[in-house]
């Protein structure tokens, strides 16, 4: 499987680990040299199952799957990956801040003690009033700390359907 390398973009590939370069940032990936061969030729990014009878199958699937994500560090390194998200609170008045590498929800349904989520990698988060900005080069990176923010917000020990306090995906 060939992937096109766009101009402003370098990619490096030392041993079993990819490096993507670009304008907004680097991704570093691995990869399992026992599964797939990755090589650079020209302006190309070169994957290929490995010659193995026993783990054919999944030498095929892991080619699919690692070209899938060199794809998306490619991306991501030109382009952000966004996602937005809002605060929802019906019975207590929440709010965010971010602190380093965590965010603090505050007061979610009347709690004292904050519930803290983790930004995973490079993410950045921005908090304007009740809309939260997650973005990032690494789709993955974003999208785990998105979850660990909805993970955070878990209501426990209360009818879900009564509270519904907390942080949700933008309705865009």
């Amino acid at each position: 499987m060939e992937i096109e390398i766009p101009s402003g973009v370098q990619v490096d590939i030392n041993g079993d680990v990819v490096t993507v370069k670009g304008s907004l940032g680097t991704n570093t990936r691995r990869f399992n040299d026992a599964l797939v061969s990755v090589a650079k030729e020209g302006g190309k990014v070169v994957i290929k199952p490995a010659a193995h009878k026993v783990l054919k199958r999944k030498a095929a699937t892991t080619e699919i799957a690692f070209a899938k994500e060199i794809r998306n560090d490619i991306a991501g390194v030109g382009t952000y990956y966004e996602k937005n998200m809002q605060v929802v609170f019906a019975h207590f008045p929440a709010s965010v801040e971010v602190k380093g590498g965590t965010v603090l929800i505050k007061n979610l349904i009347g709690e004292r003690a904050p519930r803290v989520a983790k930004t995973v990698g490079g993410t950045k988060v921005e908090v304007k009033g009740n809309n939260i900005r997650l973005y990032g080069t690494s789709l993955d990176d974003v999208s785990q700390t998105a979850a660990n923010m909805r993970a955070a917000c878990r209501i426990r020990r209360k009818d879900s359907r009564v509270f519904q306090d907390g942080v949700y995906f933008a309705v865009e």
